[in-house]
């Protein structure tokens, strides 16, 4: 679990995301209480519970963003789930335990990509062997037909042909050879029948007897060496890796470390007596209570405990407010930040200044195609204006305005750049003014465009 100080984990988001200074705070705290939580005796550990976030603010200021980059740089599970998509269709729909399933499913995911990481040197050497067996059968006394064999050594020892035959594999040069290979096959259509959303402890449970049911099945491919290579050493790293401890660690990292990001909570508020859609919006909150207040979730990995699960949600609250949420849902979430609006200054420092600025983006991009785009600050400063504008006329939609905004500025660059290759395109204020002034001129086509 992450070692950084608060301060360090604002710094870190900061190379990121702009501003919301407020809302880094909050969460650097959150994340250090958890490595705080562990160096805490067993006893006063599992007492200590996580002090989850509702963040308010419009769209397009950074929320999302702010509790993604926060479990990257925790290397913990994070998954995003809209609070509204749960009353779309009533309780016949997704219930909302699916959210720590998926969480789980995340972590699985993760961990086995790091297990693979550690077995990848093993994968590859037993991978070069199985080649080799490929291109050189064991059985003793075979006629050697293949004309590379030949080529090589037509009256070799079978140890000396297999070595020439490693030299010439690690050089490259059988990689176009078409050979056939003996593949594990992954789950059939009927396991996968059952996986989808809606009646999911149902399928979950019917998945896990069908795969116990069903043998482990092969299947056969004809594929170049280079593919196979890659094929097979994915093969034998699945091989390789022991799944239970997998699974073990992947639940204890979603108890102790998962992130749950709660979209659109402002969707669900709503306490009113009485029938119709406001009757469905307390009840997706009292079914959310037992998850964030703790409890118990059946997973096909066994159960997962949700009592040290951070909940970060989220909402512009325009119309609802935090206080229009059930009263014991409110209490789950004691922390309460508000973004900022981000104003044209902070527009200019997003296209420019992260370590992944939109400037920058379009620049290695057309790069790869020998095109060499340079911004002028008076360029920056003039979309920036103009995102402002479009903002306050129209939808107010955040930073997300400075997308549309620069595919419509760079349309006929982005188009032309393969036969532009060479040239140096230089995006200055009037170049900009030039691109976009008539769409800012009609006010319905600047809705529709940008």
């Amino acid at each position: 679990m992450s070692a950084l100080t608060p301060a360090e984990i604002v710094a870190e988001l900061d190379r990121y995301i702009v501003g919301q200074h407020r809302a880094k705070r909050a969460v650097a705290i959150a994340l250090r209480n958890r490595w705080r939580r562990q160096n805490l005796p067993p006893a006063l550990r599992d007492e200590v519970a996580p002090k989850n976030i509702i963040m308010i603010g419009p769209t397009g200021v950074g929320k999302t963003e702010i509790a993604r980059r926060l479990a990257r740089l925790a290397q913990a599970p994070f998954i995003k789930v809209e609070a509204s998509k749960y009353t779309e269709v009533g309780y016949v729909g997704r219930d909302v335990e699916s959210m720590i399933r998926d969480l789980t499913e995340q972590a699985v995911t993760m961990v086995k990509a790091e297990m693979t990481a550690q077995v990848r040197e093993r994968a590859d050497a037993i991978a070069e062997e199985r080649l080799l067996d490929l291109l050189l059968p064991r059985r003793h006394g075979e006629a050697f037909t293949s004309s590379t064999l030949e080529e090589i050594a037509p009256d070799a020892s079978r140890d000396a042909t297999r070595e020439k035959l490693r030299a010439q594999l690690r050089a490259g040069r059988l990689e176009d050879r078409l050979i056939e290979v003996e593949l594990a096959a992954a789950g059939g259509p009927m396991v996968q029948l059952f996986g989808g959303q809606g009646m999911e402890e149902v399928g979950m449970n019917l998945q896990n007897m069908l795969s116990q049911m069903m043998p482990g099945r092969t299947r056969r491919r004809r594929v170049k060496v280079g593919e196979a290579r890659k094929l097979i050493a994915q093969d034998e790293a699945q091989k390789l890796i022991d799944m239970d401890e997998a699974v073990a660690q992947a639940v204890q990292r979603v108890e102790n470390a998962g992130i749950v990001f709660l979209d659109e909570l402002d969707k669900v508020a709503g306490r009113e007596g009485g029938h119709g859609p406001d009757v469905s919006r307390e009840g997706v909150q009292r079914d959310l209570l037992p998850i964030v207040e703790g409890s118990t979730v059946t997973t096909k990995y066994g159960s997962v405990r949700t009592d040290h699960i951070l909940f970060i949600a989220a909402g512009a609250f325009h119309v609802a407010k935090p206080s229009d949420l059930i009263p014991e849902l409110q209490g789950r979430f004691p922390i309460r930040v508000e973004l900022e609006p981000l104003t044209r200054e902070d527009f200019v420092r997003i296209l420019s200044e992260p370590e992944n600025a939109l400037v920058r983006q379009y620049t290695e991009l057309l790069q790869t195609e020998g095109v060499r785009l340079r911004f002028t600050p008076e360029a920056v400063e003039a979309v920036a204006e103009i995102a402002s504008q479009v903002n306050q006329r129209t939808e107010n939609i955040g930073a997300r305005r400075l997308y549309t905004i620069m595919e419509k500025l760079l349309d006929e660059v982005s188009f032309q750049a393969p036969d532009w290759s060479g040239k140096e395109i230089v995006i200055d204020a009037e170049y900009v003014h030039s691109r976009l002034a008539e769409v800012l001129k009609d006010e319905d086509l600047s809705r529709y465009i940008l």
